[in-house]
């Protein structure tokens, strides 16, 4: 054995047994760890470590000088404390998470939309991004038995992997690997079946530039590609988790929502890919807009530069 796969056994014997703890807490119990973790991670940890700073210049270029410094902080600690439980639910999904107890765990917004087009026969592409419990919305497409095929990152190590990929399919969905999953993406939506995506990475200097929160941010163009090449239905959603009633329920309540629907057939633009990804990318966005301390700041949204800015960057500094 590898040092390499020694390392791999570690860490998953570790998230194991923090996962059978897990298991047995009760939401308020969570809260409590995860405000405990907040804190050493947003007061004690080196800051570059948990990429405070990036979580900061993020917000305060998305928000300017709507927030102060105060706020930022607030919005930094609420983040990791919605990540903690994001990751703690995950692990309870597959025990807690049934059809009969919906009622009690969601809420819908603008559902009728939402149904109407996933009953359409038309592929459909469940369109969000690193906001709310995104694992909360594609749990719950899976209980109401609209299956799709989900686009995510290997995970570097593969025992942990495995688990994360057994439990995404749990509820009927199938994992496709960002990384070569291509060929799988096409096969569900020439059979005229669903994909779950998520829309808020960088794209790189090949993407389409689109303003988000006012910034341009390099965007993938395959989602509009592919969307407008087999004329799916796009539909923009998000699972919010909704304020702790510790009281009462037995579970975090989340708000599943359908924030926009965008028919592609419908579009008309000279430039269609930047049309849709634009759209999109405006949904998203409003949607972060209700509850911003559980958007994910700490990755490099606005890593790429639009060509433009590069060189008028360059001719200044020379």
């Amino acid at each position: 054995m590898t040092f390499r796969e020694v390392r791999w056994s570690l860490e998953y014997v570790g998230f194991r047994t923090l996962a059978c703890v897990i298991e047995i807490l009760s939401p308020r119990q969570l809260q409590r760890l995860a405000l405990a973790l907040s804190w050493l991670f947003v007061r004690v940890l080196p800051r570059r470590l948990t990429r405070y700073d990036v979580a900061s210049e993020n917000l305060r270029a998305a928000f300017g000088q709507e927030l102060s410094s105060a706020e930022i902080d607030s919005i930094i600690r609420g983040m990791w404390i919605h990540l903690f439980r994001l990751v703690a639910e995950m692990i309870q999904f597959p025990r807690k998470f049934r059809l009969e107890n919906c009622r009690q765990v969601l809420v819908f917004r603008n559902r009728a939309a939402g149904v109407k087009a996933m009953l359409s026969g038309r592929p459909v592409f469940l369109v969000g991004g690193h906001y709310g419990n995104w694992e909360a919305s594609t749990a719950t497409f899976g209980q109401f038995g609209f299956r799709m095929g989900m686009v995510a990152r290997e995970l570097d190590n593969p025992y942990l992997h495995r688990w994360f990929a057994k439990a995404r399919e749990s509820t009927g969905h199938q994992l496709l690997l960002k990384d070569g999953g291509w060929d799988g993406m096409l096969d569900i939506v020439q059979a005229g079946g669903n994909l779950g995506l998520l829309c808020d990475q960088d794209a790189g200097k090949r993407g389409v530039f689109v303003n988000f929160f006012g910034r341009p941010a390099s965007t993938y163009r395959s989602i509009a590609l592919l969307a407008l090449e087999h004329k799916a239905i796009i539909v923009v959603g998000y699972g919010r988790r909704l304020p702790d009633d510790f009281d009462t329920a037995r579970w975090s309540r989340f708000e599943i929502g359908c924030e926009d629907i965008i028919d592609v057939t419908e579009i008309e633009a000279e430039d269609e890919v930047r049309a849709v990804t634009e759209r999109y990318s405006a949904a998203l966005e409003r949607a972060i807009r209700r509850s911003p301390e559980q958007y994910f700041w700490v990755h490099r949204r606005w890593k790429s530069v639009p060509k433009q800015k590069t060189a008028s960057l360059n001719r200044k500094a020379g």
